[in-house]
Formats: structure tokens, C-alpha cells, sequence
């Protein structure tokens, strides 16, 4: 599947690193502001290193970039990135409604097994 030039590797990535409640979290903080690593891993209850982790998965789905100032690094998302994946749903339930529709219109063709037979013209 291509989403808007994205591989099913890519779109394996953006979904994986959305499935974590900790790393929604974390798009979350930077897509209102641009903190830093240690200032995110001060909001969790886990390791610096726990949260860098967290940090590189997003990056590598292209949800976030990080950006060295001094000696910060300062995450920010990828309002793209989330685009994509939006796409990717999009695309995912256009899929399913069209095979559900489908589907709806051979039921609708098949016969009803206890609906009563049609009758017949009468013999006089």
C-alpha cells in the first residue's frame, strides 16, 4: 500500500510508533511546543534513557524532529507526518466501506429463505 509516497514500511512505522500511549503523549507535548528531551522525561515516570527511546521511534516514523540548541535537544512534530497517517486511515476505511458495500448489495440479491413464495395466478 503507497500513502502519499509512503511504503507499507513507513506506514508500519507511523502506526507502530502511535500504538504507545507514552509516545502519543509525547507528540501530544510537542505539538503544542518544542520541549526538550530532559523536560519530557521529567513528565514520565521512566528512565531519561526510556524516554530518548520513546523520542527515537517517533523520529524514525517521522512524527517528530529534534533540533540541537546549546545543549538541548528540542523535539517538535511533524504536522505532515501526522497528515500522512490520517491519509493512511483514509485510504484504510475507503477500502473497508467500499468492501461493505458490496457486500450489502449481493446480500440484497440473494433470495430471503423464510420471506413467503410469490403466488402464482389461480386456477378457475
Amino acid at each position: 500500500m503507497v500513502v502519499d509516497q509512503l511504503t507499507d514500511k513507513a506506514v508500519d512505522q507511523l502506526f507502530h510508533a502511535l500504538a504507545d500511549a507514552t509516545r502519543r503523549d509525547i507528540l501530544r507535548r510537542c505539538a503544542v511546543g518544542e520541549p526538550s528531551v530532559s523536560r519530557l522525561a521529567d513528565a514520565y515516570p521512566m528512565t531519561f534513557a526510556a524516554v530518548q527511546k520513546h523520542v527515537a521511534v517517533l523520529e524514525r516514523a517521522g512524527l517528530v524532529t529534534k533540533e540541537r540548541r546549546g545543549r538541548e535537544q528540542l523535539v517538535r512534530t511533524d504536522p505532515d507526518a501526522v497528515r500522512r497517517a490520517r491519509q493512511a486511515l483514509d485510504q484504510l476505511e475507503a477500502a473497508w466501506r467500499g468492501r461493505v458495500d458490496r457486500m450489502s448489495r449481493l446480500l440484497a440479491q440473494v433470495p430471503d429463505p423464510e420471506a413467503p413464495e410469490p403466488t402464482r395466478g389461480r386456477d378457475r
